[in-house]
């Protein structure tokens, strides 16, 4: 199982969006100012009124370990040796709102002990939020991570703090090397990109193969024996289960050039999952926390399930060695177990878009989900 000691693997967990801003910040302990500039709702408070109205009081306030709910004690049980999750908002009280975004994202840095509740490794920031207060709320995100103590990777002051790898040295020996970049298919708008003297995000214009080399070359350039490498890639829209060809390629391509694990996400919900050269591609996480109840649209793709990964990896080649996947379900804005029948629901779904990759999914007596390949 993925997390056990002694057996020479190296444990990852990973997640798809954390999205502590809006809602979720108006919760917390410290709330940042409520006002929003969308085209229905101008009050975040809003956001947790649908939520109420959907699944029943939330205490408020809450304290900071509540939105992650039952991922803790799932997660404190595995015990994984790198912590890596997409943080898709600003940290942030400075700054004016990006023009042009119908949403915007941000959480009080009064309120990171929140996100430090789960002591994630790294926060990639190469999404499509994290510039919502434009660059001085960036400027203030990356201070305040740092100031947390949180290492981050794909956004920075310039085009090389952008590009730099998140490094996490491993108890065992070797290290865990994060990459974050994303592309204008999940909504990055192109002028968030990070350019010399200029601060932004390390986006990638399109999946192509040159865009490939260039990554590529950047982790030969790092890469040393026993490093497992991580890219994490912000693409794609928002629903759909459909992966384009030429993000199918580009992901080959990763792996190919020394890519060990590749972390998409972006989609509200899972996207399929895929074992190519025996190395593992999530082509989207889906969300894992947001304040999303109550929205309405989308029902049949069940995003209030989310999917908490741990994988296995041997640290010699990279590969995949085992993949378990525990199923959480959103209610209150807090994360709690899912019942054996949306667990199999998950499992159905997932087994029906990965079967196309080589995939299969399993479900285990305790709700978990496997994969074969």
């Amino acid at each position: 199982m993925p997390g056990t000691r002694g057996d020479g693997l190296v444990t990852l967990f990973l997640c798809g969006d954390v999205m502590l801003g809006r809602g979720v910040d108006q919760i917390l302990p410290c709330p940042g100012d409520p006002a929003l500039r969308e085209g229905y709702i101008r009050d975040a408070r809003a956001y947790v009124e649908l939520a109420v109205e959907q699944n029943g009081p939330i205490p408020s306030p809450v304290d900071f370990s509540w939105p992650w709910g039952d991922a803790l004690p799932v997660l404190e049980e595995a015990g994984p040796d790198v912590r890596l999750i997409n943080l898709e908002t600003s940290v942030t009280r400075d700054g004016t709102f990006a023009p042009g975004k119908g949403v915007h994202y941000r959480m009080s840095p009064e309120n990171l002990p929140c996100l430090a509740a789960a002591r994630p490794d790294v926060c990639a920031l190469a999404n499509n939020h994290v510039l919502d207060f434009g660059r001085r709320g960036l400027e203030e995100t990356l201070a305040s991570l740092s100031g947390a103590g949180l290492r981050t990777a794909g956004a920075g002051r310039d085009a090389a703090e952008a590009r730099r790898p998140a490094v996490v040295p491993r108890a065992g020996g070797g290290r865990a090397l994060v990459f974050s970049f994303g592309m204008p298919s999940s909504g990055i708008p192109r002028s968030w990109v990070a350019a010399e003297g200029r601060s932004g995000v390390d986006l990638v214009a399109e999946p192509s193969e040159a865009a490939a080399d260039a990554i590529t070359s950047r982790v030969r350039q790092v890469k040393r024996p026993g490093d497992i490498v991580v890219a994490s890639i912000h693409w794609g829209p928002n629903w759909g289960y459909e992966v384009p060809a030429r993000e199918v390629r580009f992901a080959h391509a990763l792996v190919d050039g020394g890519v060990d694990l590749v972390h998409g996400h972006s989609s509200h919900h899972p996207r399929p999952l895929e074992t190519y050269r025996g190395k593992l591609v999530l082509y989207g996480c889906g969300d894992f926390i947001d304040d999303y109840e109550g929205i309405s649209g989308y029902e049949r793709y069940r995003d209030d399930l989310r999917l908490l990964f741990l994988v296995s990896v041997e640290p010699d080649t990279g590969r995949a060695s085992g993949v378990r996947i525990v199923p959480l379900q959103a209610r209150q804005m807090r994360l709690r177990h899912t019942s054996r029948k949306d667990s199999e629901w998950l499992r159905v779904v997932l087994d029906r878009i990965s079967a196309g990759f080589g995939v299969r999914v399993d479900c285990e007596p305790d709700g978990a989900l496997t994969l074969r390949w």
